[in-house]
């Protein structure tokens, strides 16, 4: 009874969530397209006439993880068109250039969103007027491209921070901030410190000629700034503002029904990993085996890669990762093997089927209203790469956590340490690996969700390899789809 009741809880969840996803399409007419390789979004309500905003990600994202703000533009009734960049979701022509140049990476992006700038305003309806809305990364791509293009009446920039905003241009600006990004409220506010003013309060007028505001969305960060309904009001109001419009009402909030569907999908694996037979309980390290597996591998691997040259992936930091995720796992099961701990291999096809309901149903949800999740065949090759490290680590994972039958101190330090060892690896070449940063909210949701899915299957079965081996499937799919592809040579 109590699987039943779990079990219809996680469908209404799963239901309820999708309605609420689906519900911000309905009326809006909505395209695929491409601008050369560029993959594109139209999205604008049928009559839809007037000015364009054309939206653009952040490093590592896609045109998915922009959907609260073109859904909420294309509602107001703004002709809307949002991209992937290149080496970004489905768009498989890779980054290239000097990504320390403005000339190099940064220049080319520009010229990226010139083009799908020029695919939008030749739009039924479209006038030669564009806003540019840009996250993080694209900030500065979107400031500049304002500056290069007269085309560009009004930027909003999110999580911003460019060198080429000054006192004096661009001439419209909104800079919107997540309440927790400290670095770069503080940067914002130094913007606005040059004006006279501080967060909080505007310059000018939007439309009239100059107008720049800073503005602090309450209670998110990096990420979660994107879904705050409070900074997507305040960018829809400037953007019309700066046309001299009303804005239609159409403010969508994504983020609570996302996390509704996916911790629907992560709750139904419970009922359903109940359904399997119960095992035997996993060996269990004693307490000095336990701190020299969880500590000495996480400690060696930094070091021991530094010593080596780790390029060989056309893919920005995903070769080091794959090499460290590889030998920090490979010396843990080591460790285990030393200690008579290895674990036997009972439980491969369903931890091959977890990864498939990982991949498929969770992914499916995250590919459709989060981000890119199913990739472009070019990706392949880098999948394959990771993947053997990706399970390697997590067979780890699950030995060191006793198939998640470990106490909550051991699954803390376990954790911990890997992610301790992936801060030494940064701080011994921050130069080249201070991206490997951006994949600690990737690990971090990995954790909470396939990590939690992974949980209850090792709980029930007592196999470490039936949760290692689907995590580690999930794992290396996940990263092989996350990081942007790169090469400098192109």
């Amino acid at each position: 009874m109590r699987q039943a009741i779990v079990a219809g809880i996680a469908v209404l969840c799963i239901a309820l969530g999708l309605w609420g996803l689906e519900a911000p399409r309905s009326g809006l007419a909505i395209s695929h397209d491409r601008v050369g390789d560029t993959p594109v979004t139209v999205m604008r309500l049928p009559d839809a006439q007037g000015p364009v905003a054309v939206i653009a990600h952040g490093f590592a994202g896609s045109r998915q993880l922009m959907a609260a703000w073109q859904l909420s533009l294309a509602r107001a009734g703004f002709i809307t068109v949002s991209f992937d960049f290149e080496g970004h979701g489905r768009n498989p022509v890779p980054m290239s250039g000097d990504v320390t140049s403005i000339d190099g990476t940064t220049r080319l992006l520009m010229e990226e969103t010139a083009r799908v700038t020029d695919y939008a305003t030749a739009l039924p309806g479209a006038e030669p007027r564009v806003a540019l809305v840009g996250h993080s990364m694209a900030s500065d791509v979107v400031v500049r491209q304002g500056l290069a293009d007269d085309r560009v009446a009004a930027i909003v920039g999110i999580s911003i921070f460019s060198q080429a905003v000054t006192s004096e241009e661009p001439r419209n600006l909104l800079m919107l901030n997540g309440a927790w990004e400290g670095a770069l409220r503080t940067e914002a506010q130094r913007v606005m410190a040059e004006l006279g003013v501080g967060e909080g309060e505007t310059v000018g007028t939007p439309g009239d000629g100059f107008a720049r505001r800073a503005e602090a969305v309450p209670l998110v960060e990096h990420v979660g700034v994107l879904y705050a309904p409070s900074g997507i009001a305040a960018g829809i109001d400037w953007i019309a503002a700066s046309f001299g419009l009303v804005p239609q009402a159409g403010l969508v909030s994504l983020g609570p029904w996302i996390l509704l569907t996916l911790s629907g999908v992560v709750l139904l694996v419970w009922p359903l990993a109940r359904l399997l037979p119960e095992g035997r309980a996993p060996w269990h390290p004693g307490r000095m085996q336990f701190w020299a597996m969880a500590v000495l591998p996480a400690v060696l691997t930094p070091g021991l890669l530094s010593l080596f040259e780790t390029r060989f992936l056309p893919v920005l930091v995903a070769d080091y990762l794959a090499l460290h995720l590889a030998l920090y796992g490979a010396l843990v099961l080591a460790g285990a093997a030393w200690a008579g701990g290895l674990p036997a291999r009972r439980g491969l096809l369903l931890g091959l089927g977890l990864a498939v309901y990982g991949i498929v149903v969770f992914g499916g949800v995250m590919d459709r209203y989060v981000g890119s999740f199913f990739p472009h065949p070019g990706r392949a090759v880098v999948m394959l790469a990771i993947l053997p490290g990706a399970v390697l680590a997590m067979l780890a994972d699950a030995v060191l956590l006793e198939a998640a039958r470990a106490a909550l101190w051991r699954r803390i330090v376990a954790r911990g340490m890997f992610l301790i060892s992936l801060g030494i690896a940064v701080a011994l070449d921050f130069e080249r690996l201070f991206f490997l940063i951006i994949i600690l909210p990737v690990i971090g949701l990995f954790y909470l969700s396939y990590g939690m899915m992974g949980r209850f299957v090792g709980k029930r079965t007592g196999s470490a390899v039936a949760m290692g081996v689907g995590m580690g499937v999930i794992l290396g799919w996940a990263l092989g789809v996350t990081f942007p592809m790169f090469d400098p040579g192109v």
